[in-house]
């Protein structure tokens, strides 16, 4: 007999040897089943898990609702809760992202807005909930006086139609000049009908502040802020004649006017009118000379005054010795002169000083000058 113990041993070596040559060989082999087999239990396991029921908080547009859905990932589960989404909208996961249970899903839509603003017209998409939000959101810039068509707080829905209104302030000064005066004024001294300037006039200037209001570029309003004189106006000043023209008269000077006074015809060299009318005596009251004085009773002429005769005048404008009619009075004589006595007025004589005083001033008489002979009912 052999040795059964070698025999033995060789067999069981030459198993082991071929045990491990088997395994050393299929190792590989195994890690890839092994790594399949995994797979296809995660697989299993997601599907079970993407097909079980899962609880959901969906926020629409701020309304709030708990759903069951099967749906793996958030678009299914969107289209399978009729949520249209486009690309302006906001949703706070990936479309393509898994749905997990307990999961809280916000989806706000955007509103369209037609903005006016600048001269331009656009519909922009925004998810602000009023006007306020929109303009940050937007980042359209609203100056204090620019004027909105909705009040800031005014809620946004689709379609809104919002116009903003560019309002501009403008100060400018504008200079104006200021018209003077033209003042008129009496002159005793300057001959009826004419008229001199006795001072230029001169223009002022005014300066007024102009606030200018500009709505989008357009001038809607002008309004005055202030005024101030930096010059005043002079003014024009002008002389007016009220003399009356001195006519020097002559014995050859014609007559002007046939008259008939008194049952006497004459001619009249000159016609005064609005003449002025006064009394006066020989007495010191009225001359500063008493009885016993040389030139008592004397007038300029050297004519002694007889009432009924003399009269003091103007020499300018009656010539001493010259004979005249005062209506109302009768013929008279020029025989003095006086000092007060000038133009249109006519001093008469009279013997009594009580008379003469109570005679006063008698206006708007008549005169007609004649000339050195008085005329007679021949």
């Amino acid at each position: 007999m052999g040795d059964t113990s070698q025999d033995t041993h060789v067999k069981r070596s030459s198993g082991t040897s071929y045990a491990m040559r088997w395994k050393h060989e299929h190792t590989r082999l195994i890690g890839i089943v092994s790594g399949i087999s995994f797979v296809a239990i995660t697989l299993f396991l997601l599907m079970l898990y993407g097909t079980a029921d899962k609880a959901v908080t969906l926020v629409v547009d701020g309304k709030e609702t708990v759903v069951n859905t099967k749906e793996p990932d958030v678009r299914s589960f969107l289209a399978e809760q009729a949520v249209a989404i486009s690309e302006h909208d906001f949703v706070s996961a990936p479309l393509d992202s898994k749905i997990r249970d307990g999961q809280r899903l916000v989806v706000d839509h955007a509103a369209s807005v037609e903005v006016s603003v600048d001269g331009e017209t656009k519909t922009l998409f925004t998810l602000g909930k009023d006007v306020e939000s929109v303009l940050r959101e937007l980042k359209i810039e609203v100056g204090e006086e620019d004027r909105l068509s909705l009040p800031l707080s005014s809620p946004i829905s689709d379609g809104t139609q919002l116009t903003i209104t560019r309002v501009k302030r403008e100060i400018e000064e504008q200079t104006e000049p200021i018209a003077y005066e033209v003042v008129r004024k009496s002159d005793p001294n300057l001959l009826k009908g004419k008229e001199q300037v006795v001072q230029d006039g001169q223009e002022g200037l005014l300066v007024r502040t102009i606030e200018k209001v500009y709505e989008d570029g357009e001038l809607v309003a002008e309004n005055v802020i202030d005024e101030n004189v930096v010059q005043e106006s002079v003014d024009k000043i002008i002389a007016v004649g009220t003399k009356n023209p001195v006519t020097v008269l002559s014995v050859s000077s014609p007559d002007v006017e046939e008259v008939t006074r008194d049952n006497v015809t004459f001619g009249a060299k000159q016609v005064l009118k609005n003449v002025t009318l006064t009394a006066y005596t020989a007495g010191p009251s009225s001359t500063g000379k008493s009885v016993d004085h040389p030139g008592y009773g004397i007038t300029s002429s050297g004519a002694r005054a007889t009432e009924g005769r003399t009269i003091a005048v103007d020499p300018k404008v009656i010539p001493l010795g010259w004979w005249v009619y005062i209506e109302g009075i009768g013929f008279r004589r020029a025989e003095d002169t006086g000092g007060s006595v000038k133009g249109n007025k006519i001093d008469i004589f009279f013997d009594s000083e009580s008379y003469a005083r109570k005679f006063g001033v008698k206006r708007g008489y008549t005169v007609y000058v004649i000339g050195p002979k008085k005329p007679t009912a021949d």
